[in-house]
């Protein structure tokens, strides 16, 4: 555990690629709303940071905020848009 014995909750899969497929499924932006209610009922775990730090690195990419969901999937949906 980590020093603190403090434990994050970590989205799985991730919350942005859970936001992403659902946006591509429902074929048009996701509302805020909808945005958090996908944040409040997708699968998560409760990891230490350092396990946290560990997956992030094992997917390559940092996962967005669910505490600042909607503004960072604003920004990330149009980075993914450039792709």
């Amino acid at each position: 555990m980590s020093e603190n014995g403090e434990l994050i909750i970590y989205p799985m899969p991730s919350l942005v690629a859970t936001l992403l497929n659902r946006e591509r499924a429902k074929g048009s932006p996701l509302t805020e709303e909808e945005a958090i209610q996908i944040r409040d009922s997708c699968p998560a775990i409760a990891l230490t940071r350092e396990d946290a730090r560990r997956m992030d690195e094992s997917r390559g990419y940092l996962d967005i905020d669910p505490e600042n969901c909607w503004v960072e999937w604003q920004r990330v949906r149009l980075e993914l848009a450039d792709d």
